[in-house]
């Protein structure tokens, strides 16, 4: 069951009914439902047109680490990291039995930009209060994940790097079921939900993650918000197998160095807690979450905070995030004392590279201010600027670094961002 966060936007009439629009995008329900008409069909789409622009060359913001570039390093300017299409089809075949198509195109990791399928399942509602879902599902782990790729619904220009990408997996293909309960004055939602995902980046390189499971609890009360999620996956990335194969050359030594930084079936669990209070006039949202892999994806944790004003057709906002590694950023790896010069030098860089890798995993501060002007009922013109500043040695959310990079380093970036729906 599609069950979105309230979309923080001004409470006037154009905006009302852009609620609206965006409601009858989440739900995948037609509009000729209430009639009694079945099938009933609804199709309705969103989209994103953004530029972004980073003061540091040696290295790529990006708004996905799934994204094959950034602005910096590779492009001053970069209009493809958060422009996007999307359009949802949905059947509702009578009062319980319905279905959605969700397509999206936006760059890939391999810098294409082929459609993929963001939702395709069929829901039964059993009761008023209890749904079950089948096909790929949204993951519901955060506040914005059943809008996530809908920059209209939300007031950033994007959702905070430094929590949401901890998990840029949006969905998985299994089951779901949700119910709905209430004690006094609050709503709870409880879903519960099971699937996999393989996601393509290369036609050598994949992530997938099976036997993923986990629960989510919505909590509502008045203008609050709370969301409560919980999950575990089995992970495989052969996107470095070729470093890891080159330690298992050194015998049982390197086998050890692979077997424990190679993510190659590895659990992982991760746990995040959401707040969004918005009364009408302002709004507040706060998330943290953290996810741990024993592998050189490490144990990391993120957190941000957001607060933003209304007036008129105007919301100004600020945003503080941060993100920081748990597990360890450096390995000694492979013991060169004894080995012939040729060997020693291959180890040496072997244990470089993995240093390397290491490092690869995010911790960063970003203080970010923007405003968001909604000046149509079904568009919103969004401006905003990030100062962020990788830490303790890492790249923080940064990719493609060049040789001159340098952690601490803080980096200036500017969006503007037209999102819109129809």
């Amino acid at each position: 069951m599609q069950n979105p966060t309230k979309p923080s936007l001004p409470l006037n009439a154009p905006a009302l009914h852009a609620i609206a629009l965006a409601a009858l995008l989440l739900a995948g329900s037609g509009a000729h439902a209430a009639d009694d008409v079945y099938p009933a069909l609804s199709f309705s789409g969103f989209g994103s047109l953004g530029v972004v622009h980073s003061d540091y060359d040696q290295a790529d913001f990006t708004s996905n680490i799934l994204k094959g570039d950034g602005a910096g390093g590779s492009h001053n300017w970069a209009a493809n990291l958060d422009s996007r299409l999307g359009g949802q089809l949905g059947v509702k075949f009578d009062k319980q039995w319905s279905a959605v198509v969700q397509l999206g195109v936006e760059q890939r990791y391999d810098s294409s930009y082929r459609p993929q399928v963001e939702w395709a399942n069929v829901k039964y509602q059993a009761t008023p209060d209890l749904a079950l879902r089948v096909g790929r599902i949204a993951l519901p782990i955060f506040l914005a994940a059943d809008y996530r790729k809908i920059g209209y619904a939300y007031p950033w220009a994007r959702t905070p790097n430094e929590v949401y990408g901890g998990v840029p997996i949006t969905n998985s293909d299994g089951a779901d079921i949700a119910y709905r309960w209430q004690a006094g004055r609050v709503k709870h939602t409880t879903q519960a939900f099971f699937g996999r995902t393989d996601v393509y980046l290369t036609k050598t390189t994949n992530v997938k993650a099976r036997h993923l499971a986990g629960i989510t609890h919505t909590a509502e009360w008045g203008p609050a918000t709370v969301r409560v999620s919980a999950f575990t996956t089995v992970l495989d990335l052969n996107i470095v197998r070729e470093l890891f194969d080159g330690f298992r050359k050194f015998g049982p030594a390197g086998a050890t160095i692979a077997d424990k930084y190679d993510v190659v079936d590895k659990r992982t669990s991760g746990f995040a807690v959401g707040l969004n209070y918005d009364p009408g006039k302002w709004f507040l949202m706060a998330e943290a979450g953290r996810i741990s892999t024993p592998a050189f994806l490490g144990d990391t944790l993120g957190m941000y905070a957001s607060a933003g004003y209304r007036s008129g057709n105007f919301t100004p906002y600020l945003s503080y995030s941060q993100n920081r590694v748990l597990s360890q950023l450096s390995d000694p790896g492979l013991l060169l004392a004894g080995l012939p010069p040729p060997y020693a030098y291959a180890a040496a860089q072997l244990n470089g590279n993995l240093n390397v890798l290491l490092t690869s995993i995010s911790s960063q501060t970003n203080l970010a201010a923007g405003v968001r002007w909604d000046f149509r009922p079904d568009m919103a013109l969004k401006l905003q600027y990030e100062h962020l500043t990788p830490r303790d040695g890492t790249r923080g959310t940064l990719i493609n670094t060049l040789p001159g990079f340098v952690s601490g380093r803080s980096v200036n970036v500017t969006s503007a961002v037209l999102d819109f729906v129809f």
